[in-house]
C-alpha cells in the first residue's frame, strides 16, 4: 500500500486562486482610506484540482468562509502591504486544505474493561453514601 501524497503547498494552489484587492477596515489613519491593502482570496473548490474526497470534506466543513456556490473566501488585512496580505491569505488556504487532506480515522467501538467498571461502581457507591449522609439523622 502506497503512502498518500502530501497536501498541496502554496505554489501548487496559487494557479487556482483569484485575488482581489480592497480597502482594509479598521484604524489606520489617512492611509486606510487611500490604499487598497486588504486581499480577498477566492478558491473555487468544485473547479480545483484537489482529489474528490478532499473536495467533499472541504465542502462538508461548517465554515462561514464557504459560500453556497462552493467557493472559499478568505480575507486578509492584518499587514500593511498587499504582498504580505496575499501570502497570509494563501498560507491560511493551505492550512485549511491540509486540515482536511487526511481522512478522519473511523472510531472503533470498544468495551470498558472489568477494572474500569469496578472503579466506576465504587465511585458511585461512595457518592451514594455521601448523599445519603446528608439526610435526616435517625436514631
Amino acid at each position: 500500500m502506497s503512502a498518500a501524497p502530501p497536501p498541496p503547498d502554496a505554489q501548487a494552489l496559487t494557479d487556482e486562486v483569484e485575488f482581489s484587492a480592497l480597502r482594509a477596515q479598521g484604524p489606520g489613519g489617512q492611509n486606510v482610506n487611500k490604499v487598497s491593502n486588504a486581499v480577498q482570496l477566492r478558491f473555487d473548490v468544485h473547479g480545483s484540482s484537489l482529489p474528490d474526497d478532499v473536495k467533499q470534506r472541504l465542502l462538508a466543513r461548517a465554515d462561514q468562509r464557504m459560500n453556497k456556490d462552493g467557493c472559499l473566501v478568505i480575507k486578509a488585512q492584518t499587514a500593511r502591504s498587499l504582498e504580505q496580505n496575499k501570502a497570509d491569505a494563501l498560507a491560511r488556504l493551505v492550512a485549511v486544505v491540509a486540515e482536511v487532506w487526511t481522512p478522519p480515522v473511523q472510531r472503533r467501538a470498544t468495551r470498558p474493561t472489568y477494572g474500569s467498571r469496578q472503579r466506576r461502581l465504587a465511585g458511585k457507591a461512595i457518592r451514594s453514601d455521601v448523599k445519603a449522609s446528608r439526610g435526616k439523622v435517625r436514631e
